[in-house]
């Protein structure tokens, strides 16, 4: 069923065996330090039958942190963390990429003790779960030129230790409202030195960050997310396709092993996956994003006409584990328990029953 999903693709360095992608998902999981444990490597593990793995969003320092609980890619305890998680998903024959996520304005001082950091003092609206309760977005701080450029190495820092710990490769996450997002929309980028201006100056965050991680760990492993057009987050942004343009420019000059999509709304009157495959000449991973949710049978035709190379999944893989053997045979999908979907343990995380389990 679905065989066109099942055909093996090549991203960059990136050998996968099908074209069905595990889409990032925050967890709220990490252990001490901030660095997964054994538990965060049975859960990826589980789902190694995925062609492609994208772990959850995992800060570069402990400033980029957005949320109680999330790992990162900055510490020595943490990377040997990851290298638990990879030596577990390779044991199962998985490819696993990690999500390098700095969450800019999107954080608190309750989270990281300080005002977060941001291209611009741009205060989103809304609220942020801390560890103990929600607690309103405070204004950040806008960076000065010479932290904008730090914070460029540490992506570029993330990306190594990611490949030290036995990753097979990095995701920049310049999707969903966070930091590269916030550089690049015109709502939370109203700086005046090189990362502002017009939509090829707020790309100039992106394009060196891009620089820097191929720099580190070579572009056949580097992957991009974007999200163009989607207000997660408060992202206010009146150039949306201006700035995507900009970023999948950055993509194909630098040679990225992939670009990673999520699909405008349905009603935004443009398609950003079609966009990104006129443009974008590597591999091309779709996701249908926040507002719709497609059909195995939709996925399989986006790969079958070559409007996308793989497809991403995010809410169904949480609950199946073996959700590729569950497409290849038409059975039935466990039903994602919402309560446990942030924070705890092993309950609505590794437990998910498994067609073998049930049978």
């Amino acid at each position: 069923m679905h065989e066109n999903l099942f055909t093996p693709v090549t991203a960059g360095a990136l050998a996968a065996k099908n074209r069905i992608v595990m889409a990032p998902m925050t967890r709220n999981r990490a252990g001490a330090g901030e660095a997964p444990g054994e538990l965060n490597a049975e859960y990826y593990a589980q789902r190694a039958g995925a062609g492609l793995i994208i772990t959850e969003g995992t800060q570069p320092s402990a400033e980029g942190q957005g949320y109680p609980h999330t790992p990162g890619l900055h510490t020595d305890r943490q990377r040997e963390g990851w290298r638990t998680v990879a030596e577990a998903v390779h044991a199962e024959g998985g490819l696993i990429v990690g999500q390098i996520m700095h969450a800019g304005r999107i954080s608190h001082p309750s989270i990281i003790g300080q005002a977060p950091l941001a291209p611009s003092a741009v205060r989103p609206d809304g609220e942020v779960f801390t560890g103990t309760g929600t607690e309103p977005f405070e204004e950040p701080r806008e960076a000065t030129t010479a932290e904008v450029e730090a914070l460029v190495r540490e992506y570029a820092d993330a990306a190594r230790v990611a490949i030290e710990a036995g990753l097979d490769g990095v995701e920049l996450h310049g999707a969903n409202g966070y930091l590269i997002a916030q550089f690049g929309a015109t709502g939370t980028n109203h700086r005046t030195d090189r990362f502002g201006g017009d939509a090829t100056g707020r790309a100039t965050f992106l394009r060196e960050t891009v620089a820097a991680a191929v720099a580190a760990v070579g572009a056949d492993r580097v992957g991009l997310r974007l999200s163009p057009g989607n207000p997660f987050n408060d992202l206010q942004d009146d150039e949306p396709r201006e700035g995507f343009h900009a970023a999948l420019a950055i993509a194909e000059e630098a040679g990225l092993a992939y670009v990673h999509v999520c699909e405008t709304a349905p009603d935004a009157g443009w398609s950003a996956v079609a966009d990104a495959r006129e443009r974008f000449s590597g591999t091309l991973i779709a996701s249908n994003g926040f507002t719709q949710e497609w059909s195995f049978a939709d996925m399989d035709a986006l790969v079958a006409d070559g409007k996308a190379d793989l497809v991403a999944i995010g809410r169904r893989f949480l609950a199946n584990p073996d959700l590729t053997e569950r497409i290849r045979t038409g059975a039935e999908l466990n039903a994602p328990d919402e309560g446990t979907f942030y924070g705890g343990g092993a309950e609505g995380y590794v437990d998910y029953p498994t067609l073998q389990a049930a049978a």
